[in-house]
């Protein structure tokens, strides 16, 4: 077995429910085919010896955004054991949402967001239809979408939060979401891997604590010039100038009918290989390389 690498893909425990990641049993057969040890993991298996490992490579820690603080403190260790991708400024960067206030004031087009910390006075929009949710968050978990001038169920959304100690954030709802879509442009070992497009994940009247499905109706797409110079200034953006092995940039189309940035996903982005099978190749390569 000397000079194979191994490769963990991390991922999250479902317990009870069936596996979420239908990524994961592609890409670690493909990478074993390769003629990598790739072996599927849970990050929070406190049996797992990270340092075994050439590269841990996360994939679907699902779970993460509720368990923020454990889960940076895991990636900090497993930084120090083993090469971790993305690296752990970035996990750390990435997993509060406030980064889009970052972005905005590096000049790149998002949607415009304020941010309501535990204390804060709930100020809510009254003449614009509006979205609430936590800056720590994955899936549309606590994510609700509002109409104007509603207040008693926001209030009571975001002091659910508040008591639960996340940061809310509020941003008006762009309603090209439900005839356009939301745009994916994915990015594996700093070039376009693949785009793909969804349909709304928020319905008016749906409770945020309910049960939404997080990629609806996923299609192919063929980003437009200004989607991939949006995405590629976004990623220009991200502080550091870190090596990102992948990452996704989740676009809408905003008011004036130009894209603007509404997730930036850095840690665990579901890389809809299922959509897009021709694309598994490249994935394993780069995983490959970057294994080293």
């Amino acid at each position: 077995m000397v000079g194979v690498p191994r490769i963990a893909l991390v991922t999250y425990d479902p317990g009870d429910e069936v596996h979420k990641d239908r990524d994961l049993p592609v890409l670690a057969g493909a990478l074993r085919d390769a003629g990598a040890d790739a072996v599927v993991v849970c990050w929070d298996d406190p049996r797992v010896d990270w340092a075994a490992f050439d590269l841990a490579l996360i994939r679907s820690t699902w779970d993460y955004s509720w368990r923020a603080a454990e889960f940076t403190a895991w990636a900090e260790r497993c930084a120090r054991a083993t090469r971790l991708a993305n690296p752990v400024e970035v996990v750390r960067w990435n997993a509060d949402k406030r980064y889009l206030g970052e972005l905005a004031r590096a000049g790149v087009p998002v949607v415009p967001t304020r941010y309501l910390a535990p204390g804060d006075p709930v100020e809510l929009p009254a003449d614009e239809e509006y979205v609430v949710k936590p800056t720590s968050g994955a899936g549309a978990r606590y994510a609700a979408r509002h109409p104007a001038g509603e207040r008693d169920a926001a209030v009571r959304q975001v002091r659910r939060m508040h008591a639960e100690g996340f940061t809310a954030m509020v941003q008006p709802y762009l309603t090209a979401i439900d005839t356009h879509g939301e745009r994916a442009l994915q990015f594996f070992g700093g070039r376009l891997l693949h785009a793909g497009v969804k349909g709304a994940v928020l319905t008016p009247g749906t409770p945020y604590d309910a049960d939404k499905v997080a990629h609806p109706d996923v299609r192919r797409w063929e980003p437009t010039a200004a989607e991939l110079d949006v995405a590629e200034r976004a990623l220009a953006a991200v502080p550091g100038d870190p090596e990102l092995l992948y990452a996704r940039v989740d676009l809408v189309t905003g008011p004036d009918g130009r894209p603007v940035v509404m997730e930036l996903e850095l840690i665990e982005p579901n890389l809809f290989l299922d959509v897009h099978p021709d694309s598994v190749p490249r994935v394993v390569r780069a995983v490959l390389a970057a294994a080293g």
